[in-house]
């Protein structure tokens, strides 16, 4: 097997089981690193770059639910982003 394959269960049920949980675990840690960065100080085109999207898809899928858990937003025109 080559670094780049990765090894997937013989069993289709299996195999798309992992592929599920890995896609929950991802998110997990996606909101609570968004969130982290975000009580830090970062703005979100810093977050959206280090995530690999744009700006408004960052804030489209993370705002509602920063904003419930009191996190302060930077406002885009406050001159920091």
């Amino acid at each position: 097997m080559s670094g780049t394959e990765v090894p997937v269960p013989p069993d289709p049920a299996d195999a798309l089981a992992a592929v599920a949980a890995l896609r929950r675990l991802a998110d997990r840690l996606e909101d609570e690193a968004v969130e982290q960065a975000m009580r830090a100080g970062w703005g979100w085109p810093l977050v959206a770059e280090a995530l690999g999207v744009t700006r408004q898809a960052v804030y489209k899928k993370h705002a509602q639910r920063l904003i419930a858990a009191g996190v302060k937003l930077r406002r885009r025109n406050d001159g920091r982003d």
